[in-house]
């Protein structure tokens, strides 16, 4: 007895395969459109410059922008109203802040260089209000660029709802580095 449309033979296995193919298909797509959209971008980019600590302007699809990374707060080279509000917050100097925001910077540029190539994962919310792109920023060796400069001990960690995707890693990373006295805790 055959299946109704099936032929005997190799018809058979070819009127099996194509409804299973055809299935997989639709699962692959429906799971793919449950992800976030934000999630599943990641885009080539090429550095021009490393403006701070947390802050890469790249060519981007054409365009010149700036790159705030996710998730990391490094201290500002210049004195201004941030630098400011910091050293009261964390109970500092002025000059101690933007020291360290210097060596931040330095830090970054170490890591990338203008030319580079780098990859930028988006999350929830692409932009800040300052219109700058928030990023996940990879260097070609896979490493995340965010994660490294936590873990050298260059920056404090951030969560700003709704981009949290690794929070979790860049606190262990801040951990790792404040237990080795790296960076900005070397002094602690």
């Amino acid at each position: 007895m055959l299946l109704e449309g099936a032929t005997q033979a190799p018809g058979i296995v070819m009127s099996i395969r194509q409804p299973i193919q055809s299935v997989l298909i639709v699962l692959v797509l429906m799971a793919v459109s449950l992800l976030p959209v934000r999630a599943q971008e990641r885009d080539l980019a090429t550095v021009i410059r490393v403006v701070d600590g947390n802050v890469l302007k790249v060519e981007f699809k054409g365009k010149k922008e700036s790159v705030r990374l996710i998730g990391i707060d490094a201290p500002e080279c210049k004195i201004n109203r941030k630098a400011k509000r910091d050293a009261i917050k964390r109970r500092q100097g002025l000059l101690t802040i933007t020291s360290m925001g210097i060596e931040s910077a330095r830090y970054v540029r170490r890591q990338v260089k203008k030319g580079d190539t780098v990859i930028l994962e988006f999350d929830v919310r692409m932009r800040d209000k300052y219109g700058r792109l928030l990023s996940y920023v990879y260097l070609v060796d896979g490493r995340m660029l965010n994660e490294e400069i936590l873990r050298a001990g260059y920056a404090y960690v951030v969560s700003a709802a709704p981009n949290v995707k690794y929070q979790d890693r860049f606190q262990n990373a801040r951990c790792e580095a404040k237990k080795n006295r790296r960076g900005l805790w070397r002094e602690i």
